[in-house]
């Protein structure tokens, strides 16, 4: 749970001088967001993170509090520094230079903190660890979702952060990394830099394809399926994600207990099942060898954007929430789609409500538009 200061120019800043414009408090933090989300959209998640007792932990508590959420899990106690991050866009919106003082979340947010919760974990049908965690903390919460069978999502936080996966990728069950977390966390894992970063090409203004740009990342995404991870969701900015599985079987056949959906959540299922069907169900139902990589591109919608920073968190709380709710992974996929599209067109990282029906026929769109991109052997 952190607290996001971010500064908007209104001219081009100037090195070494002040600059014009406006300075916004945004509640933020990566798994606050994803759970903020998922609350919009009608699930309950607890979420297990530490303030300190001041004003941006009171600021955060306030809010989830306001929301009806359970504060049990959240550690707050003198000598806590809440987290903040500051970040300073360009006139366009996208973010020029950052400063992240979150140092609390891998001194307070312990093992012993987390194990408290085991019940909590158990009960619930999935759990999203980020990359904030310490290494301890992360091999703890993975290690007591293991005992009861329960999925982990791993969300790389940044490039930094993500090399964490190498000790609990055998727990990983989904992870969502975008291109630059993606080749970090195969060289963590494969204990040596056998990937470098890959630049996007542009061909005097014609952009390179999807399928592509897919060939370069594959190599990577091959390595975190074959550790065991069973989908690895590649985010891709404006071009949308990739959805990744060995076999294809996962997109349709991932297993989770506990799922319980509120009224809220059930509206929601009941729309996108009825309007999501394209050829990509037949596609799902076949089974392929251990060899046989399978991927799904989805597309992002057209929006008016006015911020970027909430959309990755936002695509992932749409997605968990619909999977809570009883989704399969391809519709999940597309209710996520939705909701990123839904953040970008607000300053705040999680829009204050969700519209069903919009997120209904957006999670359709995204839907009917998603094709396979590769369906092969890799050898």
């Amino acid at each position: 749970m952190i607290l996001d200061i971010h500064a908007y120019p209104s001219i081009p800043a100037t090195p070494r001088t002040t600059t014009p414009g406006k300075v916004h408090y945004v509640l933020g933090g990566v798994a606050r967001n994803i759970a903020d989300c998922m609350s919009k959209l009608g699930a309950k998640p607890f979420m297990i993170s530490a303030v300190g007792p001041d004003m941006a932990g009171n600021l955060l508590l306030e809010h989830w509090e306001s929301v009806g959420l359970s504060t049990e899990g959240i550690l707050r106690c003198q000598g806590i520094e809440t987290p903040v991050v500051c970040n300073v866009f360009d006139a366009n919106g996208e973010l020029a230079a950052a400063v992240a003082s979150a140092e609390a979340i891998e001194k307070f947010l312990a093992k012993e903190w987390i194990k408290q919760f085991t019940r909590n974990i158990h009960s619930a049908p999935i759990l999203m660890v980020d990359a904030n965690l310490s290494q301890r903390s992360l091999e703890a919460s993975c290690q007591i979702a293991s005992q009861s069978g329960i999925p982990v999502w791993f969300e790389p936080v940044s490039v930094a952060k993500s090399k964490r996966v190498a000790s609990i990728i055998k727990y990983v069950t989904f992870t969502s990394p975008n291109e630059d977390e993606l080749i970090a966390m195969a060289n963590a894992v494969s204990s040596e830099d056998l990937f470098l970063p890959i630049q996007r090409v542009d061909n005097g203004g014609s952009t390179q394809s999807i399928e592509s740009f897919l060939l370069l990342l594959k190599p990577a995404i091959w390595v975190l399926l074959e550790k065991g991870v069973k989908l690895v969701v590649v985010t891709l900015g404006s071009d949308g994600v990739f959805l990744c599985s060995k076999g294809g079987a996962e997109f349709t056949a991932v297993d989770f207990k506990n799922t319980e959906s509120s009224h809220f959540g059930k509206l929601l299922s009941e729309m996108v099942t009825l309007n999501c069907q394209n050829d990509l169900v037949n596609f799902c139902k076949f089974n392929r060898s251990s060899t046989h990589l399978s991927v799904v591109h989805f597309p992002a919608l057209p929006a008016s954007v006015v911020g970027l920073t909430g959309a990755g968190d936002c695509l992932v709380g749409g997605t968990l929430a619909s999977l809570s709710a009883g989704l399969d992974m391809m519709q999940s996929m597309a209710v996520g789609m939705a909701t990123a599209k839904a953040a970008v067109e607000t300053r705040k990282n999680v829009p204050s409500e969700f519209c069903l029906a919009s997120i209904a026929d957006d999670a359709k769109r995204v839907y009917s538009s998603a094709r396979v991109v590769f369906d092969q052997s890799v050898v």
